[in-house]
């Protein structure tokens, strides 16, 4: 890749993750998105030609199929890895595991999702807490959505040396929304009986010395998950100072019962009213009036979208790889402003505004 030109970027599966880092990348302006590969027919992948980015075929034997609904097929996946710099592997968990081989062949480098083990990659990723790490190198694995909320959080704690120890209750959705009607559940939780819950152990490949312990649970809903962090400090802090950290780090916003935003769907709502990209949440929501603290610890309650806060994180993992933006921070500030991530969801109310009829 030359060093002025854009990164060339293959999205590998245009699923819930897939199809909104394709949309990302076509946002960037050191990015191009040279195509997409998949092994479906239906309306996703429509949707992707729709858009005009390049179709690829993932599986040989899909091609027919895929070319009978209609779409046209530019070539395999291995015509559209040869031609990229980086692919991003959105593919179901495990199938990713078995491409790893095929990448390193082709002498591309590949960004990996969170649905595989930390040791395909040797290296797992969150911008604001170990971006630096990133550079140069050929392989790299994105966070799952819950450990990227809780690397978010933590760190704005963690790095100010105020954190003890952690424990975080997990409170899992059942189900991505477009799927409900193949895996959702009714008038039940399903816990999970291993204590810590994966999640915790999977924080601390991102910060390795952070004490955490997680628990978690699957509930009857589809909305994003919620997570209730109780953090033993080390020294009192107030709820000012908790507050003041979390502001000062990027991706996380607040949110406030007082302004009807009371639950799960209401700050679905909020995005939607927005005119957010499919009502996607890109920051951690925390709730500000839920802050406390004691002499001991201090409580915080926030909301993960499952289907977008990775996003982003996807992007600053591609500038790293390829060693285009050497600086997080400045990463960072590049796509959230593509993308509109902000730190202030309710817009501000102009002087002199009023009802009337």
């Amino acid at each position: 890749m030359q060093a002025d030109a854009r990164v060339r970027v293959a999205v590998n599966g245009f699923g819930v993750i897939g199809k909104r880092v394709a949309d990302a990348v076509a946002l960037q302006n050191d990015m191009t998105l040279i195509g997409v590969a998949d092994v479906v027919s239906d309306h996703r992948i429509k949707v992707a030609a729709s858009r005009g980015y390049p179709v690829f075929c993932s599986l040989d034997e899909k091609r027919a199929e895929m070319e009978a609904a209609g779409i046209t097929v530019v070539g395999a996946l291995d015509d559209l890895v040869r031609d990229v710099d980086v692919v991003v592997d959105c593919t179901p968990k495990k199938v990713a595991a078995q491409n790893i081989e095929r990448y390193r062949a082709a002498g591309v480098k590949a960004v990996f999702q969170g649905g595989e083990k930390h040791e395909l990659t040797g290296y797992s990723f969150v911008a604001q807490v170990n971006y630096a790490g990133a550079v140069g190198r050929d392989f790299a694995r994105v966070v799952s959505c819950n450990t990227t909320a809780l690397a978010r959080v933590l760190h704005a704690l963690h790095r100010r040396g105020w954190v003890k120890r952690a424990r975080a209750v997990l409170f899992r959705r059942a189900t991505d929304p477009w799927e409900s009607h193949v895996g959702g559940m009714i008038n039940t939780v399903v816990p999970e009986t291993k204590v810590p819950s994966h999640q915790g152990p999977d924080a601390q490949t991102v910060i390795p010395d952070i004490d955490i312990t997680t628990l978690a649970a699957a509930g009857p809903f589809n909305l994003s998950h919620i997570h209730f962090a109780m953090v033993e400090t080390t020294r009192p802090l107030s709820v000012q100072e908790v507050r003041e950290a979390l502001l000062a780090e990027p991706r996380i916003a607040f949110v406030r019962a007082d302004d009807g935003l009371v639950a799960l769907n209401s700050v679905v709502e909020l995005m939607r009213d927005l005119g957010r990209p499919r009502g996607d949440m890109w920051e951690v929501a925390v709730w500000e009036d839920s802050l406390a603290a004691d002499n001991r610890e201090i409580y915080l309650t926030y909301q993960v979208h499952n289907e977008a806060i990775v996003v982003p994180e996807t992007i600053d993992c591609i500038r790293a790889l390829t060693g285009t933006e050497r600086d997080g921070a400045a990463s960072i500030a590049k796509t959230d402003a593509a993308l509109g991530i902000t730190k202030t969801f309710i817009p501000a109310v102009p002087v002199g505004a009023h009802g009337g009829i």
